[in-house]
C-alpha cells in the first residue's frame, strides 16, 4: 500500500491510499483539481471516495471528481448524503473496497455526524484527532468528544494518524504553554518547528507519539491539570478535556 498527501486550500490534506494495481480510494477531497492532477501523474484509478463529516473543507472536491468519474461510490456518514455520499456507514460496518477493509468508527464531537476510516495501520479521522490538538466542538460535546478520543486511543500504538490539517506547530505551541515543564514536549515542539521551517509536513503521526505529545489525550496528567487550574484529580477526565479545549479555543 501507497499513502500520498496531497495539500490543499491553506492547510488541508487530502489522502489517497493506493494499492499495487494502482487503484485508490480517495479521503475527504476539499478540492478536485489537486486530486486530479495526481491521478493523472501517477496513472492511478480512484476506486471510491471516503468521507469523514460535512464541513465544506472536506467535501467541496466531490461534485467535480464525480464529473469526472461518475461512477465513484461516496461512503460517508449520514450528514454526508447531501454532499454527495452514496453509500451511507456507521458505527461496526465494514466496507471492502478492492483490497481493502475499511472499518468505521463513530467519532461525534467535532460534528455530530463525525465518523474514521481504519484500514491498519492506517486511521483516517478527519479533525477528530490532529497531531497535538484535537478538532473544535462545532455541534458535539465535550462528553462526546472526550470519548471519540478514548476510541481512538484503544487502537495500536502503530497506528498511523492521517488527519485532514496541518496544525500541528500551533498545537505544539499551545502544549508546551500547557505543560513547560514537559521535555518530551519541549523537543517536539523544536522538532516541528524545524520541519515547518523546512517546508515539510508533520503528518502522518503514529499514535504512540500522540499519547507523548497531545496534551488532549493526557487529561489524566497531574500537573497539566494544576496548570489549568483544576485541582487534581477532582473532576471526571472529561471535564479537564473540557477546559482544556476551552483554553485552546482561546489561545
Amino acid at each position: 500500500m501507497e499513502l500520498i498527501r496531497i495539500p490543499a486550500l491553506s492547510d488541508n490534506y487530502i489522502w489517497l491510499l493506493c494499492d499495487e494495481n494502482k487503484h485508490c480510494v480517495i479521503v475527504d477531497p476539499s478540492e478536485s483539481q489537486p486530486v486530479m492532477d495526481i491521478l493523472a501523474a501517477n496513472q492511478l484509478i480512484p476506486a471510491a471516495i471516503l468521507l469523514t463529516h460535512h464541513h465544506h473543507d472536506h467535501v467541496g472536491g466531490v461534485a467535480g471528481l464525480l464529473k469526472q468519474y461518475a461512477e465513484l461510490p461516496v461512503y460517508g456518514p449520514e450528514e454526508t448524503r447531501s454532499k454527495g455520499a452514496t453509500h451511507i456507514v456507521h458505527e461496526h460496518d465494514t466496507i471492502e473496497i478492492g483490497h481493502y477493509y475499511f472499518h468505521i468508527m463513530e467519532l461525534p464531537g467535532h460534528t455530530l455526524g463525525h465518523i474514521a476510516f481504519y484500514q491498519a495501520p492506517y486511521l483516517f479521522c478527519g479533525d477528530t484527532l490532529f497531531s497535538g490538538g484535537c478538532g473544535r466542538l462545532f455541534e458535539g460535546t465535550a462528553e462526546q468528544m472526550f470519548s471519540s478520543l478514548e476510541k481512538i486511543m484503544s487502537l495500536p500504538d502503530e497506528t498511523l494518524i492521517c488527519c485532514a490539517h496541518e496544525y500541528t506547530a500551533a498545537n505544539m505551541k499551545f502544549a508546551r504553554a500547557v505543560l513547560p515543564e514537559s521535555e518530551t514536549i519541549h523537543d517536539y515542539y523544536n522538532k516541528v518547528i524545524n520541519i515547518c521551517e523546512n517546508n515539510k509536513p508533520t503528518v502522518p503521526t503514529t499514535l504512540q507519539i500522540e499519547k507523548k505529545i497531545n496534551v488532549f489525550l493526557n487529561c489524566h496528567n497531574i500537573d497539566l491539570q494544576k496548570n489549568i487550574g483544576i485541582k487534581p484529580n477532582s473532576k471526571p477526565l472529561s471535564s479537564v478535556f473540557q477546559q482544556l479545549r476551552i483554553y485552546k479555543d482561546r489561545f
